[in-house]
């Protein structure tokens, strides 16, 4: 199990790789249990598993591991190692990995951002509610690191053996990719320069579609051992896939999940829920070894296809824009701090944020392309200065399939802007058309601007400078978006895009494996 931080890369490539390269799944409750008294309760206040009941579990790795092989055809290659762990020492391993001075580092720099773009409270503090979060109901994972699946000695071995389909399911899709080298294909560098800008935008979306997979696939087994004494399949029983997906957004059964921003929700769920549905679409249309070896062979590449799995299997192509070179008008006075693709997903969890599950749903299939830059501020030189949103700046293009909807999301972002900053005052004498918004706030000045069927925002910069930068990125997608066909092999020259926005979130949830969520999936089931 490696616990890595977020790439310095990636606005929120923190959700994607801040993750647990091992898989963790989380305790499921028994009917009518406080889950703060069972899984989540200190290991000094649980009982631990007998010598015969673990015996029991190790023996039923091997068979449960058949089970796997045989659900996803996948073959198994070599034994799985198993170890019995406790909880003390998996909780020393995670605040250890959190404490390491160049993960807080990190994590710091892409909760600025997240603050910045109104997806996080100013005022929440995400280190310590990660740390909570990750340790509340863990209930065993597979360290891709050591090949080892780890058991835990107080989790009775009937609640375990859903879990361990599951884990061992990542156990396969290690022996065939190789998952250390699978799920971190990117690289965590800050670009510096146009070329490395626009190389960032075209692979930047992703960490999270593989996550996606790897958690959809694992799910998809889980399911099926549920369901194997019942006789039926995700494949004979495709209705229970969406009240396991009602089930899984039910968060009532985990205080901390109960109380998490809408961003960490929703990027928790992305990778059982939408990559459970993904799976599901890819069996039905194309068989198991299609939805499983090939889906690793040949991942999905955008959030996008993992929310539409038809695009996936059509080879449709996911537009990519470009970033002119505004190097030469900013680094005098800001160094570069990240760019990044603003995907589906993350139009999803914003429009959802900023204006509720009916606007999110009208708008979410008109998203056509979008991307942001993130530059902060030289003179921010001390710790608590950078740590700020106030040293940062940003600019967003958003590109939509319509104007209307273009003007719809401009309306529910500017309706948010009171909530992000203490103090808003719309500039009406600096507006040049009624296509144009502009603020003066505490952090200094807001553009916001509709063209056609693109959203220009930027926040922070001065307005002149604003304005030129818009005129420049406008201009930059006169041609059009790139539209890459993902999921083929790369065209030469032209790399294929790889995380994005929410993409660091996604990624710490769906590697680090089973939460509670997807376990409430099982009583659904079961019900």
């Amino acid at each position: 199990m490696l616990l890595k931080m977020p790439k310095a890369g990636t606005i929120a490539s923190w959700t994607t790789s801040l993750i647990l390269a091992g898989a963790f799944c989380f305790a499921p409750c028994a009917q009518g249990q406080n889950p703060a008294a069972s899984a989540g309760a200190p290991a000094n206040q649980g009982t631990h598993i007998t010598k015969a009941q673990s015996k029991e579990l190790f023996r039923s790795v091997d068979d449960i591991l058949k089970f796997a092989s045989e659900d996803t055809k996948y073959p198994i290659l070599h034994p799985v190692k198993r170890k019995l762990i406790s909880r003390d020492a998996v909780m020393k391993y995670i605040l250890k990995q959190f404490s390491e001075d160049s993960s807080s580092k990190r994590l710091q720099r892409s909760e600025v951002e997240l603050k910045k773009f109104g997806l996080l409270d100013r005022s929440f503090n995400l280190r310590p509610f990660l740390v909570s979060l990750l340790t509340e109901q863990i209930a065993g994972y597979y360290n891709s690191k050591t090949k080892t699946v780890n058991l835990l000695d107080w989790i009775p071995p009937d609640e375990q053996k859903p879990v361990l389909a599951h884990e061992l399911t990542h156990a396969l899709q290690d022996q065939h990719v190789d998952l250390q080298q699978w799920e971190d294909p990117t690289s965590d560098s800050i670009a510096q320069n146009v070329t490395e800008d626009n190389q960032h935008l075209a692979t930047d979306e992703e960490d999270d579609t593989r996550n996606a997979v790897l958690e959809g696939q694992a799910m998809a087994v889980f399911v099926d051992y549920s369901l194997k004494p019942l006789g039926k399949s995700i494949l004979t029983a495709p209705l229970l896939v969406q009240r396991m997906q009602d089930a899984m957004a039910d968060t009532s059964n985990s205080p901390i999940m109960e109380r998490a921003p809408l961003l960490l929700q929703q990027s928790l769920l992305f990778p059982y829920r939408e990559g459970l549905s993904f799976e599901q679409a890819i069996l039905q249309a194309a068989g198991p070894e299609r939805a499983f070896a090939g889906t690793l062979d040949q991942p999905p590449t955008s959030s996008y296809e993992i929310m539409n799995p038809q695009a996936y299997l059509q080879h449709q192509p996911v537009p990519v824009l470009h970033m002119p070179d505004i190097h030469p008008l900013i680094d005098k006075d800001y160094n570069p701090y990240d760019i990044g693709v603003m995907g589906a997903l993350d139009v999803r969890i914003m429009t959802d944020l900023f204006g509720g599950d009916e606007m999110s749903a009208a708008l979410t299939p008109q998203w056509d392309g979008g991307m942001y830059y993130a530059a902060q501020k030289k003179s921010a030189v001390t710790p608590a200065q950078k740590a700020s949103t106030a040293s940062l700046s940003v600019l967003y293009l958003s590109r939509w399939k319509d104007e209307d909807s273009a003007r719809s999301f401009l309306n529910i972002y500017a309706n948010e802007l009171p909530r992000k900053y203490d103090t808003l005052e719309r500039m009406q004498g600096e507006e040049t058309n009624q296509d144009e918004r502009v603020y003066s706030t505490n952090e200094g000045d807001v553009l916001l601007a509709v063209d056609g069927n693109s959203v220009f925002v930027s926040e922070g910069f001065a307005l002149p400078l604003a304005r030129q930068l818009k005129d420049m990125v406008l201009e930059a997608q006169s041609n059009g978006p790139l539209n890459i066909v993902r999921n083929q092999p790369p065209q030469m020259g032209i790399p294929v895009p790889s995380h994005e926005l929410s993409s660091g979130l996604v990624g710490l949830f769906g590697n680090a494996g089973l939460m509670k969520a997807g376990l409430q999936a099982m009583e659904a089931v079961q019900r």
